[in-house]
């Protein structure tokens, strides 16, 4: 893969480094990120791996733009509202990088769709707002060992955790084995907008480490962000031998 001058000059700034440097850059462009779900956390995570340089990007959402989507979905504008996300996102993702390949899939996630969605993506970003899409995105990226970056936000805290299914480790399930009796997402609980553009940027970041191979430690361990306290604590995950994975 070749860099234009034109490419060169927009991402001067991270090819100086001595740990990015061109052969980063043609690994950046050769990369598959799918973001599921782009809400809070996939608009602040898509505008990030277009302006980094990502080179094909997928949106999936079937949800319409909203009012109540304004204060913290920050592609969208209220000239969006009523308008398909992905249509939008597409579109706005496109003015920041015309070279990434932007595929956008307008549907709901399911047992019957999963599986062949997830096939033609590296990295797959989990930005849903359920636990029936989170325990669903795990099973399917342990399957297809996947490189799985998951991130959920709820009042004033933020958490994220990767997984790299090409090795041996827990996966969601181990930690949440069965859906929750008590439903908390930011639509029962609320959220302040700021930790939402907190965490689709770190799972940018970790995006970012996983295709240079970076050693971020993030691995069996969620990340545990407190805003009120500006405080970040680390939980270790561990296998679970009741695991339906039998990961």
């Amino acid at each position: 893969m070749n860099i234009s001058n034109k490419e060169y000059q927009k991402f001067s700034k991270q090819i100086i480094l001595k740990k990015f440097g061109i052969i980063g850059q043609k690994k950046i462009m050769s990369s598959k990120v799918l973001v599921l779900g782009m809400g809070g956390l996939g608009c602040p995570l898509s505008i990030y791996l277009a302006s980094v340089g990502i080179g094909t990007i997928g949106i999936v959402d079937n949800d319409k733009v909203e009012l109540s989507n304004l204060n913290r979905q920050i592609i969208y504008s209220a000239k969006d509202i009523g308008k398909y996300k992905v249509d939008v996102a597409k579109n706005k993702i496109k003015l920041i990088n015309k070279n990434s390949k932007i595929e956008s899939f307008k549907i709901r996630i399911n047992e019957n769709n999963i599986e062949k969605l997830l096939k033609g993506f590296d990295i797959i970003c989990d930005g849903t707002d359920n636990f029936e899409s989170r325990l669903l995105i795990n099973d399917h990226s342990l399957k297809q060992k996947k490189v799985l970056i998951s991130a959920a936000v709820n009042g004033f805290d933020g958490h994220i955790f990767k997984f790299n299914f090409k090795k041996k480790t827990p996966c969601y399930r181990c930690f949440m084995p069965e859906m929750p009796e008590q439903v908390n997402n930011c639509e029962t609980e609320g959220v302040i907008p700021t930790i939402t553009g907190i965490m689709g940027t770190l799972q940018a970041n970790e995006v970012v480490n996983s295709i240079l191979n970076f050693n971020s430690n993030m691995e069996k361990k969620m990340i545990v962000f407190n805003s009120i306290k500006m405080s970040f604590r680390t939980v270790s995950l561990s296998k679970n031998n009741n695991c339906s994975n039998k990961c």
